[in-house]
C-alpha cells in the first residue's frame, strides 16, 4: 500500500465513521475497521444492537446509499472499499 492508499484509508474509514455517527442514537458505539486486502479494502462497521437498524434503513436503502459513496470514493482514490454492516447479538 502507498503512502496516498494508506492516508486516503484513514480518511475513508473516518468518513464512514462520521456517517454512522450521524445516523445513531449512540455514536461512541460506532466502530469501523478497515481490513486491507490485494485489491480493495473491507470495512467492517460495528454500532449498538439497537442501532443496527438505523444504518440499514428500510430496505437497506441507507446502507445501500452509503455504498454508493464509498463506490464514488473508490473511483476517486482507485481502489476498491467494500462496506460491511456487523451484527453483534448480546
Amino acid at each position: 500500500m502507498t503512502q496516498q492508499e494508506s492516508t486516503a484509508s484513514i480518511s475513508v474509514d473516518e468518513l464512514v465513521r462520521e456517517i454512522a455517527r450521524a445516523l445513531v442514537d449512540e455514536p461512541e458505539a460506532v466502530e469501523v475497521e478497515p481490513v486491507s486486502r490485494d485489491e480493495n479494502t473491507v470495512l467492517k462497521l460495528r454500532v449498538a444492537p439497537q442501532d443496527v437498524g438505523k444504518v440499514i434503513g428500510k430496505q437497506g436503502r441507507t446502507a445501500r446509499s452509503v455504498r454508493t459513496i464509498l463506490g464514488a470514493v473508490s473511483m476517486k482514490l482507485h481502489h476498491r472499499y467494500t462496506l460491511d454492516i456487523l451484527e453483534e447479538d448480546d
